[in-house]
């Protein structure tokens, strides 16, 4: 009974965590917080983050190799995010969550947001910059059957991403103008944002192009060998 429970218990974290309480707390943080606050909130979501990866364990030993790739592949994201014009996060944020898992997806798409950002810059931005590429992360790892297989699929989901991502970070832009949400600002952010989000989707192709195949021959050949 007290596995029943563990198991109800992971499976709530799960899809609470992606899909409610950090976008909860990222539209709590802008709407009632000064601005002064921000980084407890991106810290909440990021404690939110590892919550959710530590969801995922199925065993310890396991659980902390998981935890290795994952900081590497966060520290990859990181440093790609100093190429001029083109950002690679999205990209390893798909990778990790296709092959390593939603929960490892969501971990590394959110923490390369918020490690990044004491660098870019931190703002009431950076808890939505780290629940879209989070997102991105963790749809991936449910859809890491089809997007294996298919190259089609796997940059058909890149496109999608580019445009995922400036949509949600559309909508901080009208929370934080307006203090609340309004529909015609909203279209009009997205429509001011199309050359920004063109340039995410064609970064996301070019890094998934690149990077998707070596990177994903070494994931499962350390998957194999460590029995993660």
């Amino acid at each position: 009974m007290l596995m029943i429970k563990n198991e109800r218990a992971a499976f709530a974290v799960r899809y609470a965590v992606p899909f409610v309480l950090v976008p909860a707390a990222a539209v709590a943080g802008t709407l009632l917080l000064d601005e002064d606050k921000h980084l407890l909130v991106s810290l909440f979501a990021a404690a939110l983050s590892l919550l959710l990866f530590a969801a995922g364990f199925d065993k310890r030993r396991i659980g902390t190799r998981r935890m290795v790739i994952c900081a590497v592949m966060t520290a990859l994201a990181f440093a790609g995010r100093f190429i001029p014009f083109l950002n690679p996060i999205t990209a390893m944020a798909i990778i990790t969550g296709i092959y390593m898992g939603c929960e490892a997806g969501f971990m590394v798409g959110a923490l390369s947001a918020l490690l990044s950002n004491f660098y870019f810059g931190q703002g009431p931005w950076t808890v939505f910059q780290m629940l879209a590429w989070g997102l991105i992360g963790f749809i991936a790892g449910l859809l890491s059957a089809p997007l294996k297989k298919s190259r089609i699929a796997l940059l058909t989901y890149g496109v999608l991403c580019g445009a995922l991502y400036s949509f949600i970070m559309d909508i901080w832009t009208v929370l934080w103008y307006n203090r609340g949400f309004s529909l015609s600002l909203y279209g009009a952010a997205i429509a001011s944002a199309i050359p920004y989000t063109a340039s995410y989707i064609v970064s996301n192709v070019l890094f998934l192009l690149l990077l998707f195949k070596p990177f994903g021959v070494k994931l499962e050949r350390v998957k194999t060998k460590y029995g993660i």
